[in-house]
């Protein structure tokens, strides 16, 4: 699974809260950003729950 964070994204750090071993907020940016190119299979349940309560539907999940 790979997950990306579009320009969508409000800096609500709600993905941040939910999962901070997947999710980093940017500062610099004002937004999240994802640590991982592929996302290890044990986060890919809550990554799937981020996307699903980001608020902006800036978090995309490809599979």
């Amino acid at each position: 699974m790979k997950v990306t964070i579009t320009e969508q994204c409000m800096g609500d750090r709600n993905c941040n809260k939910l999962c901070p071993e997947v999710f980093e907020y940017d500062e610099d940016q004002l937004l999240s950003i994802v640590k991982f190119d592929e996302i290890p299979e044990q986060y890919e349940a809550v990554v799937r729950q981020a996307a699903q309560e980001c608020g902006a539907d800036a978090i995309v999940i490809e599979e």
